[in-house]
């Protein structure tokens, strides 16, 4: 590690395409849709790295997330508590998703955001729509952002 993790409000999958593990973080307030949307991404074969917060840091020039150790192998599903998930250790980060409630772009200007010094794609999503986890899969693709 090249710093000290930080700690983020945003929880962090994983999904193994195009031969790579490839890491996303989820951005938003409480009950924007974060666990919602990785429910789902779970249930599609996505990997829970972190819910709701996430220790990330830069190393070999890229950006890496893994769950604080309090809430490691949890997540929160509203109306069922806090349940176990088995996460997977730590994941690179290619792609920053900001919870949107309002209408999102059609054609959007390319956005970034940086943690820890590692400039990151960002994509804006209402996460509690059906096709989110649709666009954040062909957003993760090499192919997309």
């Amino acid at each position: 590690m090249s710093a000290d993790p930080a700690v983020i409000h945003a929880g962090a999958l994983a999904k193994f395409c195009a031969g790579a593990w490839r890491g996303v973080l989820v951005l938003g307030p409480s009950g924007a849709g974060k666990s919602d949307l990785a429910l789902r991404a779970l249930a599609a074969g996505w990997r829970l790295v972190a819910d709701d917060y996430s220790l990330v840091w830069a190393s070999g020039g890229r950006l890496w997330a893994r769950a604080p150790e309090r809430i490691c192998d949890r997540i929160e599903a509203r109306g069922l508590g806090i349940v176990g998930e088995t996460c997977r250790a730590l994941a690179p980060i290619g792609l920053a998703v900001a919870a949107e409630t309002g209408e999102i772009e059609r054609m959007p200007e390319p956005e970034t955001v940086t943690f820890a010094g590692v400039e990151t794609p960002l994509l804006r999503l209402n996460l509690l729509q059906a096709s989110a986890l649709a666009k954040l899969d062909r957003a993760l693709m090499p192919r997309g952002l």
